[in-house]
């Protein structure tokens, strides 16, 4: 699938209508698509408290999986097969998130020692169980951390996109 809104436009006739509050958000990698859909919050009290909110939340999420599980493994694989890339669910309820099994890519990469003590100190210190946990900790940091700039930078990459897409075929 090449354009950006395939993948949505697809889910949106193939989906069940009475899943999701509105229509599912798509996130995509070169290995992955994962299909991010709102779930409607369970009703509490009023005073209920964030611990109280997060357990209805983990619930919610918990039975819309279980009870979902078929259909949802049939949708992926005509998805995947569509769009070449694995396909993984999430459900936000409330301010929620939880992501369903999902791929994990090994990635290679080749470190000097002052990228490898970082990672070292982070196993020594207890912070993660090994370099690759490590690396992993830090790109999740730093995508936190500078969310904007990556956002900006996406969005730079999409407008390269669409003029390329109108210039002469190669």
């Amino acid at each position: 699938m090449t354009a950006r809104t395939t993948a949505e436009a697809w889910l949106a006739g193939r989906l069940p209508e009475d899943w999701f509050t509105g229509p599912v958000e798509v996130s995509r990698d070169r290995d992955e698509l994962i299909i991010t859909g709102t779930l409607a919050a369970p009703d509490l009290a009023e005073d209920a408290d964030d611990t109280e909110r997060a357990l209805a939340a983990r619930g919610r999420a918990k039975t819309f999986r279980e009870e979902t599980r078929d259909r949802r493994i049939e949708i992926a694989r005509e998805l995947e097969h569509l769009s070449g890339r694995k396909v993984s669910w999430a459900v936000k309820v409330g301010e929620h998130e939880h992501l369903f099994t999902h791929l994990a890519a090994p990635v290679m990469t080749r470190l000097r020692q002052p990228e490898r003590r970082v990672l070292d100190t982070l196993v020594d210190a207890g912070v993660a169980r090994s370099r690759a946990d490590a690396l992993a900790w830090c790109v999740k940091l730093v995508g936190e951390k500078s969310d904007t700039w990556l956002g900006e930078l996406r969005e730079a990459m999409a407008r390269v996109d669409e003029v390329r897409k109108k210039g002469p075929a190669a």
